[in-house]
């Protein structure tokens, strides 16, 4: 790979990071974010939500707006306004303002990311060098949201929480001098935005959340709970309608068009329901349950980190050998054993080393063995025209995993803490256990959306070269 394409990874690659690094370095300082805001369990949770609908909401807006005013200039306006958003919430001196601040951060990212990755695309074209390049994107996408737990939770005890976002003011500038001195323009196009397309996504799902932490919260039976979720079916069911009408939309209906694509989107959004919760409840078991701080909860998901990117260095033999489709399989059957085992050694009593460590360094090996080909074959035989869409629809399918799979967990979570009458530490941790449980049967779920989806088009392509030999 030339030096060139190096320097074009790694400016792609940070501005990848810092928008998933954000999405859970507020995550170990929950606590403390409460407790100088005022804020109340219900509220934190939109500290994390806060940020992740309006990413995931506009991240396909935000690949066409790509597509049609240049890619490279979005990059630029998407770190800009992320700059800007992050020392707001830095200097944020009410709930309020924080979480408009946190929105606002979800916009920027949602320019950012398809950008980032419709620029990677785009430079690597030679099939090695774009798998190594894939492997490093998707191991940083996985990767970013534990190294924002060990970065948050260092700020939180030693310095201060603000600090999580005023980090972003200085990388941001230099990522904006760095792009437009190394990434060359790119072209622009005459077209429409799908804004109607965009605001129905962004508030169904919005609506579909915040049913699920009212049901938490409130109960399924209130009426602001049932209003909420039938607001957030409607409204992406008319989403649905939309895309299928409108001349230019934010989601060519075309890219479901292909098993394989299909199958690829689906297994991802039910992964990361199942994983990214598991960067929720887990730092809150050990802090609660454990006593351990906010940094060293952080650093108790370094094994999860360093086998994930351990991983970047093993994925392009493995795919080349194996192919995408047994390595995600072998990736998935790993999560979910060492998820599921996770679920049931919570409690009490457990010691962090060896027993959750050596599961922590499991779940990570399958998730970073998962990821990879879900990227792949998520762009894979997509029309140039597509491809900011279908980049988008990757991270859409990414973020909205992260926020409803969460959502829906607490629900898990809150009916445990109800039902039982265990003293408060016990509480917890089955609490926190029948959560973890919960992710196991989302990553099945991704394994059973793969093997339906993938290996059916999967299997005629082989027979059909046993034909020809």
């Amino acid at each position: 790979m030339h030096q060139s394409k190096w320097i074009i990874l790694t400016i792609i690659i940070a501005c990848q990071l810092i928008v998933v690094l954000d999405a859970s370095i507020m995550v170990t300082a929950v606590p403390q974010i409460g407790h100088s805001l005022h804020m109340t369990a219900t509220s934190l949770t939109w500290v994390h939500n806060g940020y992740i609908l309006p990413f995931g909401g506009f991240l396909l807006l935000g690949a066409r707006a790509g597509d049609l005013l240049g890619r490279r200039r979005m990059l630029s306006v998407g770190i800009g306004l992320f700059s800007l958003a992050s020392m707001l919430a830095g200097l944020a001196p009410t709930a309020e303002f924080l979480l408009v601040s946190r929105a606002f951060q979800g916009f920027a990212a949602a320019l950012t990311t398809p950008a980032a990755l419709a620029l990677l695309s785009a430079s690597f074209v030679e099939a090695k060098e774009r798998s190594r390049a894939i492997a490093v994107y998707s191991a940083v996408s996985a990767g970013g949201g534990s190294i924002g737990l060990i970065l948050g939770g260092f700020f939180t005890d030693f310095i201060s929480w603000r600090v999580g976002m005023f980090i972003n003011v200085p990388i941001g500038i230099a990522l904006l001098y760095l792009v437009q001195r190394f990434i060359q323009k790119t072209d622009t196009r005459t077209g429409r935005f799908d804004l109607w397309g965009a605001v129905t996504s962004v508030i169904g799902m919005t609506a579909l959340v915040y049913g699920f932490i009212q049901a938490a919260d409130q109960g399924w039976g209130k009426p602001e709970t049932l209003i909420s979720l039938a607001a957030g079916i409607v409204l992406l069911a008319v989403f649905v309608l939309i895309e299928a009408r409108t001349k230019e939309p934010i989601i060519p209906l075309r890219l479901f068009a292909s098993r394989q694509r299909t199958g690829a989107y689906l297994g991802r959004f039910l992964l990361l329901c199942g994983n990214f919760s598991l960067f929720f409840f887990i730092p809150q078991f050990l802090q609660n349950v454990l006593d351990f701080s906010s940094f060293e909860a952080g650093l108790a998901f370094l094994p999860f980190n360093g086998a994930m990117f351990g991983m970047l260095y093993l994925m392009p033999r493995l795919v080349h050998r194996f192919g995408n489709i047994k390595v995600l399989i072998a990736g998935l059957l790993l999560a979910i054993i060492g998820t599921a085992w996770m679920s049931q050694i919570v409690s009490i009593h457990v010691q962090f080393f060896p027993q959750m460590f050596i599961l922590l360094a499991i779940m990570g090996i399958g998730t970073g063995m998962a990821l990879q080909p879900f990227t792949s074959l998520g762009l894979s035989d997509v029309d140039s025209r597509d491809t900011g869409a279908a980049s988008g629809l990757i991270n859409v399918a990414h973020q909205s995993g992260s926020s409803l799979g969460l959502a829906v967990l607490i629900t898990v979570f809150d009916a445990a803490i109800r039902t039982t009458g265990q003293p408060s530490k016990l509480q917890f941790a089955h609490a926190i256990s029948d959560s973890i449980l919960g992710s196991a049967v989302f990553i099945t779920s991704a394994l059973v959306a793969t093997l339906f989806y993938l290996l059916p088009a999967h299997q005629p392509a082989r027979k059909q070269s046993l034909i020809d030999s």
